[in-house]
């Protein structure tokens, strides 16, 4: 746990407390302050309301104690056992205020805290104090809070470092994070966690039989690739992670507005969320056989770049007539997804920036679930509330499959129907993962449209931790 974190084991002198209340509780909580302190408290307006604080002052005008407003309050002590209670996961962000707005120096959390609370304290407490600073440094010093007592520290680390990894491969400009420096970071991880680890890059795409990724990526001076990690022994249950990563995207022949064009370096939002989410499934040994697979390109702009009813013949062999070079994930995600399903793995899962529909749908802040597994998908959207990381399910509704067809080939890449964008890319996608029974695609956006308590503007990791509380769930060690 790096110190960008904001935890500390300990205070070099007096740590000011820090006490989560409800409103329920307020009351009962003034009574145990001197008069002069409930004067303050009273004056200051503060009413226990969630993602609220006081500073309640000694008399020598040093503070005494941190008011803290959560969701819940002590009612969450009863409500909580263990982990992932949706009381205790919605107080930490309630956490997140603190680290930037409290002034500078060490805190702790009141003693007595339940596990789930003192774990949700400090998890909201590192997220609030992430910073993306790789070219700006702050000045401003933040707040540091000592570990709270009955919190799982590994667990609190893992989540926050995975978080903050994903975050920071996003918000990553596309010239420092091709497809060459996606896959540095990949292979760094695979060392660090002693997974295998290979590469396909450039026309070696053709000759391994990946034509999907490589239409979509030679244009570019920064060859397209194959990322591949393997980790776990071979007899455990499979469990493979498809990420889309176009490191950045013009759209192609098919140029976008440079209003849309602005953001995209976050279309490599989904093999970041992969990544994140190796880190945690490796850290935490889970008992599984974790494949993971990343096709990255840059979608560029030459004279050898893919044209407008181009037809490129897939890894399955199915044909893709392209509507649209703007549609470019769900080209290279066929090759991936196909590579993925022909091991039969007992959980396939692929995350994407795929498609504007599914935010158009669902805003920025949700995630689109599709699934051929009712009761994973209803697995998942259950870890989502629980840990207070929602997803939304959406049908993979079978009628609209006649929208993809193409004319020249199997399939388009874009419909020319204007309906029901994010459910086509889905099916779309279905087409290649035929043989797996468990399967889940999500769709979105990785980032955050603006600023809140612990999930600042820019590269965002939305749904992450619902995914390793279903998989931890599936595959418990």
């Amino acid at each position: 746990m790096n110190a960008g974190h904001g935890l500390i084991d300990a205070a070099d002198g007096r740590a000011i407390p820090i006490e989560p209340i409800g409103a329920g509780t307020l009351s009962d909580r003034l009574e145990r302050l001197g008069e002069a302190q409930r004067r303050w408290v009273r004056a200051t307006g503060f009413a226990a309301e969630p993602g609220h604080f006081c500073l309640v002052p000694e008399p020598d005008g040093s503070v005494a104690t941190v008011l803290l407003g959560v969701n819940g309050g002590d009612e969450a002590d009863e409500k909580s056992s263990g982990t992932g209670n949706g009381t205790a996961s919605s107080e930490m962000w309630d956490w997140a205020v603190l680290p930037t707005a409290l002034p500078p120096g060490p805190y702790c959390a009141s003693p007595g805290l339940a596990p789930a609370r003192a774990a949700a304290a400090a998890t909201g407490w590192a997220l609030g104090a992430y910073r993306y600073d790789r070219y700006r440094k702050s000045e401003r010093e933040l707040a540091r809070l000592v570990w709270p007592e009955a919190c799982d520290r590994s667990a609190v680390a893992r989540t926050a470092d995975a978080i903050a990894m994903v975050r920071d491969l996003i918000n990553a400009p596309a010239a420092d994070m091709g497809p060459g420096e996606l896959a540095g970071v990949a292979l760094d991880l695979a060392a660090r966690y002693g997974a295998l680890s290979s590469l396909i890059v450039g026309d070696d795409l053709l000759a391994a039989n990946y034509p999907g990724i490589h239409a979509v990526g030679r244009a570019s001076i920064r060859p397209p690739r194959l990322i591949d990690l393997v980790w776990g022994e071979a007899d455990r249950p499979r469990v493979t992670l498809v990420g889309k990563g176009v490191c950045f995207d013009t759209g192609g022949l098919d140029l976008k507005p440079s209003a849309a064009m602005k953001l995209m370096k976050k279309d490599m939002g989904g093999a970041a969320m992969v990544l994140g989410l190796a880190r945690m499934i490796m850290d935490a040994h889970l008992p599984v056989r974790l494949r993971v697979l990343i096709p990255a390109v840059e979608n560029s702009v030459s004279g050898n770049a893919m044209r407008p009813l181009d037809v490129i013949t897939t890894r399955m062999g199915t044909t893709i007539e392209i509507g649209n070079t703007d549609a470019e994930g769900r080209v290279i995600l066929a090759d991936a997804l196909c590579e993925a399903a022909s091991e039969a793995p007992d959980l396939l899962i692929d995350c994407a920036t795929l498609t504007g529909a599914a935010r158009v749908a669902l805003g920025p802040e949700l995630p689109a679930v599709f699934s051929t597994d009712d009761a994973l998908a209803d697995m998942l959207l259950a870890q989502g509330r629980a840990h207070d990381d929602p997803l939304w399910r959406l049908p993979l509704w079978r009628p609209y499959r006649r929208l993809i067809d193409g004319k020249t080939a199997d399939l388009t890449n874009a419909p020319d129907s204007p309906f029901a964008g994010a459910i086509t890319a889905a099916l779309f996608l279905s087409e290649f993962v035929t043989p797996v029974t468990a399967w889940i695609h999500i769709d979105t956006m990785a980032w955050n449209t603006a600023a809140r308590p612990g999930r600042p503007e820019g590269g965002e990791a939305s749904g992450l931790r619902a995914l390793y509380a279903l998989i931890g769930e599936k595959y418990r060690p």
